[in-house]
């Protein structure tokens, strides 16, 4: 608890990944992606509960043997490749409100998918949260100037056109403006957003701009890039 609010996280981890089968118990220095959020959520202060949302068994077993609790399976409605955070959230949410006969003011949302995230990310987000008054923030890093939305392209039958005709007008990196994407690190949300608008994005959302070196697993080269990511912060030369 943190200023009197009650901190509820919520780790979503639905069983069934297209890009990579079973991807939430797959191992990054042998240690599956769900207990690397259990490891972490260890080294948060001001956590009341954290829970895993899934619809299998065996990631919801790992998941408990890595401290998080399991207290429901997620339907089967939630579990598909279209759903929404928001809604997932939601469940979440009430069941455990239902069950712990209280409410919580704040729900963090941490995806597995994003092993390298540290305890500081995760409580500078629901800091600012709480001391500014926002319905959400989430965490970003800057996009590398080549991916920027002006430079990029797309192709129309057998002709190419700017994604955005702005980007004709584009000679220099310089004149571009910074523009910034989800790194999957946390995600922080009131209450009020969750139970009202079942979204994780309201009006009065902020950011935590994160600079540090993070993957974001969502295909094979990405678990790759992880594990080589991991082997050089343990053999630093």
């Amino acid at each position: 608890m943190i200023a009197n609010k009650r901190i509820l996280v919520v780790v979503p981890a639905r069983g069934g990944s297209k890009g990579v089968k079973l991807k939430n118990i797959r191992k990054i220095n042998g240690i599956p992606l769900v207990a690397w959020v259990g490891r972490l959520v260890k080294q948060l202060p001001y956590v009341d509960r954290a829970v895993v949302s899934t619809d299998h068994p065996q990631i919801a077993q790992i998941a408990k043997e890595a401290g998080l609790d399991a207290p429901f399976m997620r339907p089967e409605e939630l579990s598909g490749d279209v759903v929404a955070d928001g809604p997932v959230l939601h469940h979440a949410l009430k069941a455990c409100e239902e069950m712990d006969n209280l409410k919580y003011d704040v729900v963090v949302m941490l995806q597995p998918t994003s092993p390298f995230r540290k305890p500081e990310h995760v409580t500078a987000t629901i800091t600012k949260l709480i001391e500014g008054g926002y319905d959400a923030v989430w965490t970003v890093s800057e996009t590398d100037s080549k991916a920027h939305p002006l430079k990029q392209l797309i192709t129309n039958d057998d002709r190419l056109d700017y994604y955005d005709e702005a980007g004709a007008a584009i000679i220099a990196r310089q004149q571009l403006k910074p523009v910034y994407h989800r790194n999957g690190v946390a995600y922080a949300m009131s209450r009020n957003l969750i139970v009202e608008k079942k979204t994780i994005k309201g009006e009065n959302t902020s950011f935590l701009i994160i600079n540090d070196l993070l993957v974001n697993i969502d295909t094979e080269f990405d678990f790759k890039l992880a594990e080589f990511m991991q082997h050089q912060l343990q053999n630093p030369s």
